[in-house]
């Protein structure tokens, strides 16, 4: 498949409220920190656009987005603005219009907070669209901790069940569920347009707390568009990285540090 007709989204609207003592996005955090762990250079979006192949490419902004569109525009990437924080479901709807635009046939969809992910990764995943319509990135850790898994029958993805549903399984049937999901996927462009109707139709309601009450929102999540491909019978497919540090996402300090440090080794 040839590297042009690939399209990447970059989910970066998040506020990231575990990254403690930081206030921006976090998505412009530095690998190459410089006094403080939060300033410096090389910013994990910036490492993640440039790993990404090569084709037009979208960034998913909410959050700080002046700031990033001030640290990327550079770049020639599309903004689509996330009006309200309403899941990564939500994220891909606002990047509609990006993907419409298309003329890609495989479309990336990565997160802003992965910075590790291998260029020859992403080109993996897109070269399994010849079997599948959508492929999800997996990682085995020693710790599934509080991951979403994938749930899988005779090599195809059936599932990606959060840690809320999976926690209350029997013991057998939680160690059969060794991948987690890394919020990474590869899909067809015309698959993807055809289910986001379909999304949109379906919210969930989640219960978050905002102004220290808790409160019941909509959102749209991603990882329900495996379920509404297997119930269509549609192929999804996934692939495994052999070290899980390729997909860890920097989501707190320690995170970040470790990152750091991962990047000045590299």
């Amino acid at each position: 498949m040839r590297q042009k007709e690939i399209a990447s989204i970059v989910m970066a609207a998040g506020r990231g409220s575990r990254m403690k003592g930081y206030r921006g996005n976090k998505t412009l955090l530095p690998l190459k920190p410089e006094g403080s762990i939060y300033e410096g250079s090389q910013p994990i979006l910036t490492h993640i656009l440039d790993n990404l192949p090569p084709g037009p490419k979208a960034i998913v902004i909410h959050h700080c987005k002046a700031d990033v569109i001030s640290g990327t525009s550079h770049l020639g990437v599309t903004f689509c603005h996330q009006l309200q924080l309403n899941g990564t479901g939500g994220a891909i709807l606002a990047a509609e219009d990006f993907i419409t635009a298309q003329k890609c046939d495989s479309i990336i969809i990565t997160m802003g907070d992965v910075p590790f992910v291998k260029p020859e990764t992403y080109l993996a995943m897109v070269g399994l669209l010849r079997r599948h319509d959508m492929v999800v990135l997996g990682f085995c850790p020693q710790d599934k901790k509080q991951y979403g898994v994938l749930e899988i029958e005779d090599d195809r993805v059936v599932r990606i069940t959060e840690w809320k549903d999976w926690k209350d399984y029997p013991p057998e049937r939680q160690r059969r569920l060794r991948i987690c999901n890394s919020g990474i996927y590869a899909l067809s462009r015309q698959v993807l347009l055809n289910y986001l109707p379909v999304m949109a139709a379906r919210p969930q309601k989640v219960y978050k707390e905002i102004n220290g009450r808790m409160e019941a929102i909509e959102e749209f999540f991603l990882t329900d568009l495996v379920e509404y491909m297997t119930s269509d019978d549609r192929k999804v497919g996934f692939m495994v990285v052999e070290d899980e540090l390729e997909t860890m996402g920097v989501d707190d300090r320690e995170a970040l540090q470790l990152a750091q440090r991962i990047y000045r080794q590299s």
